[in-house]
């Protein structure tokens, strides 16, 4: 099967860049693979000088099982050390070539660094003919997928073991407030059916939001500091088969996005446990494109004090008017606000559920976007 595919290379070089390119005793040959993959693409596609770098990148044994494994799910440097029984450098070299010919993209979280196949541009549709054209009948892929699924479960159990330690906290709070159904349900119709490019939910926790939502966008991206509950939501993602969605490490106080990228982003019960809620509503209001939409929930006010200790709730609800400003200080309009309360029938404690919707006006600028240390793979 190697021989044949890299058959298959040649025979590309020879028809893209002519034969004698691949001559090794060529001195031209290594500066034209380095210096392809800087060279700027034509608005058709890639210049020869740029396919060839990218074939060139991906025209070797282990670089192509990494393909293969990253087009089924992002990984890190020790997962695929794991997989493919290899050591950390030679891992990092190939991942790096492949980087810089534009193959895979790159996100740092922590100190680890996850790799999955690129997304846009010339060389990701590239990448994706060379995937779809294995055999994943392969022993060769069939047996670095068997590993990649043992690692899976691995994290997957570590992941499980951490939400069922918090999750009877989680229930306690679910508890107080008005059905998740009711409130989803809420969301679901202020939000609308989009279709959404770019849908960002901040403090994602579980992904839960990118669960219900990411099917109507066309990418949808989750951000959270805690790489437990980040794990957890990567899992769930990639059981419900939504490779288009992903969670990231980052602050929400400082998103590693550029201005006006998103349509639709999501505050979800996340306020009350920030310091300054202001600032994460400007952050929000930042990334949205004119006429995107930024959706709130969160507690309306109450005197619940134990939820300050027992779980780190900085505030306790907050007035429609408190939001109101703070949006319109952001540059986003107020559309909508709603608060579900409980039913007569429920505990005197029990929380009302407050939501607000806005819009960034098509003509209003956004706020100067703040540097950012996180690494983002677009």
């Amino acid at each position: 099967m190697w021989i044949k595919f890299h058959h298959r290379l040649r025979l590309f070089f020879m028809r893209v860049c002519g034969e004698h390119v691949l001559h090794r005793r060529d001195k031209t040959y290594k500066h034209i693979f380095m210096s392809g993959t800087q060279a700027q693409a034509s608005p058709e596609g890639l210049s020869r000088i740029q396919a060839l770098g990218v074939l060139r990148a991906a025209g070797e044994a282990t670089r192509l099982r990494i393909l293969a494994l990253l087009a089924k799910g992002e990984l890190n440097v020790k997962d695929l050390t794991q997989i493919l029984g290899q050591s950390q450098p030679r891992i990092s070299r190939h991942l790096k070539l492949m980087a810089e010919a534009g193959l895979i993209g790159r996100f740092r979280e922590g100190s680890w660094v996850f790799f999955r196949l690129a997304e846009t541009g010339g060389e990701a549709a590239l990448a994706a003919a060379i995937v779809a054209s294995l055999d994943p009948a392969d022993p060769v892929f069939a047996r670095d997928q068997a590993r990649a699924s043992a690692v899976q479960k691995a994290r997957e159990e570590a992941a499980q073991a951490y939400f069922k330690v918090h999750a009877g906290e989680w229930d306690r709070i679910r508890a107080l407030h008005v059905a998740e159904s009711q409130v989803e349900a809420a969301m679901d119709e202020a939000l609308g059916p989009g279709p959404f490019s770019l849908l960002v939910d901040l403090g994602t926790g579980t992904g839960r939001m990118l669960e219900l939502f990411a099917p109507r966008a066309s990418r949808a991206l989750g951000f959270d500091l805690n790489h437990d509950m980040l794990a957890y939501a990567r899992i769930k993602l990639k059981r419900a088969g939504l490779a288009h969605a992903q969670a990231r490490h980052g602050d929400l106080y400082n998103v590693p996005l550029p201005d006006q990228s998103a349509d639709a982003v999501i505050l979800h019960q996340v306020l009350h446990f920030l310091d300054d809620p202001a600032a994460a509503i400007a952050e929000a209001a930042r990334l949205l494109k004119p006429g995107g939409k930024l959706l709130v929930v969160d507690f309306a006010p109450h005197e619940l004090e134990f939820l300050r200790e027992q779980s780190a709730h900085r505030r306790l609800g907050f007035t429609g008017d408190q939001l109101k400003r703070w949006l319109q200080e952001a540059g986003v309009a107020v559309e909508r606000q709603r608060d579900l309360a409980p039913g007569a029938s429920a505990a005197p404690e029990t929380l009302t559920v407050s939501l607000w919707l806005g819009a960034r006006p098509p003509a209003s600028a956004p706020k100067k976007k703040k540097a950012s240390s996180v690494e983002f793979a677009a």
